[in-house]
């Protein structure tokens, strides 16, 4: 498991999102619950504050088909709100006796316990369940970082849910990436093509936010001016060039600022070999959370870390002898 001494609180936000595991979206649900509570200001959250947005999120999901695990009474009681067969003071009523069970207690916890320091303190105790925020919550609301997460949730969310209801073999599972569009997407033989998450929002948070090259934050916000760019690490060969694998694979797909991937910078050049090292860890990154990343890496670049090692090295050799000139940035120091 990827673990960091000392996280920061959105590096620890975007482990708990990433990892751990996914037996259902209710985690994906609850987190955005607390991100929109946080920026409401709010320090003490009962199941009514939370109710009506946790529902929310969980509503708009299930309108799209797709499950969300668990199918209890909770997740009855939402279908049957969207059908219509219960009104929506019965739905939330429902949501809140049977809709935190687990997911209070186990939203803070990763790799077989709970973290150290907690986005809220209290626990579920049926109807009387009481949630203090922590600063470790509104330290997060005052990062840079906080505009991101509600797209990084969203695509992660969307990610599990459609790799769930594919029904696909974890062997034959690629994310693929439309270089057009920008579009993260999801195609075998026998099905049509899935579109999934924007590239920017799915890869975000494996970046913790920052470009790939020099380390400066970045917004995945569609109209900022500080929007990042979905960058190949590894840049398209001539025609009469040939690559072995698709450079449009995951395994090659970086986000990096508009300064590093604007003209007159790295442009089509090879980063320095430094960078393929980082490309390795952060490919590993990938490997260590759960499907659909994970397989999709492993079936693009190789089962074992050492295969891993030996595809990324004959590929930067194959572009090192076709390009001129190799490329590096300053960095900045992570906030």
């Amino acid at each position: 498991m990827f673990k960091i001494e000392n996280p920061s609180s959105d590096t620890q936000w975007r482990n708990l999102i990433l990892f751990g595991k996914n037996s259902a979206t209710y985690k994906f649900a609850f987190a955005k619950t607390l991100l929109k509570l946080v920026e409401q200001g709010k320090t003490v959250v009962t199941l009514d504050d939370l109710s009506k947005p946790y529902s929310g999120y969980m509503i708009d999901h299930l309108k799209s088909g797709l499950d969300q695990g668990n199918n209890g009474k909770f997740i009855t009681a939402l279908k049957e709100f969207n059908s219509g067969v219960l009104g929506e003071s019965e739905m939330l009523s429902i949501t809140k006796s049977e809709g935190f069970k687990n997911v209070v207690t186990a939203f803070q916890n990763i790799s077989g316990g709970s973290i150290d320091q907690k986005f809220y303190d209290g626990k579920y105790i049926g109807l009387k369940t009481q949630l203090t925020i922590t600063d470790r919550l509104f330290h997060l609301r005052n990062s840079y970082q906080f505009d991101n997460l509600e797209q990084e949730v969203e695509a992660r969310w969307r990610l599990v849910e459609t790799a769930w209801n594919l029904n696909i073999s974890a062997n034959n599972l690629v994310v693929q990436y439309d270089d057009f569009d920008r579009q993260l997407f999801l195609q075998s033989d026998i099905m049509k093509r899935v579109d999934v998450s924007s590239a920017r929002d799915a890869l975000s948070g494996y970046q913790k936010g920052r470009c790939f090259y020099c380390k400066r934050n970045y917004s995945i916000k569609k109209k900022s001016e500080n929007i990042c760019h979905v960058d190949h690490f590894l840049p398209h060969l001539n025609k009469k060039d040939h690559m072995p694998s698709n450079i449009n694979g995951v395994w090659n797909l970086v986000l990096a600022c508009s300064t590093c991937n604007g003209a007159g910078e790295k442009g089509s050049k090879v980063p320095k070999i430094e960078y393929l090292n980082r490309l390795h860890e952060r490919n590993q990154y990938y490997i260590t959370s759960n499907h659909p990343l994970a397989e999709t890496i492993i079936n693009q670049t190789g089962i074992t870390k050492d295969d891993r090692i030996s595809f990324l090295n004959k590929h930067y050799q194959i572009s090192f002898k076709t390009k001129s000139g190799l490329w590096e940035t300053d960095e900045f120091p992570e906030e």
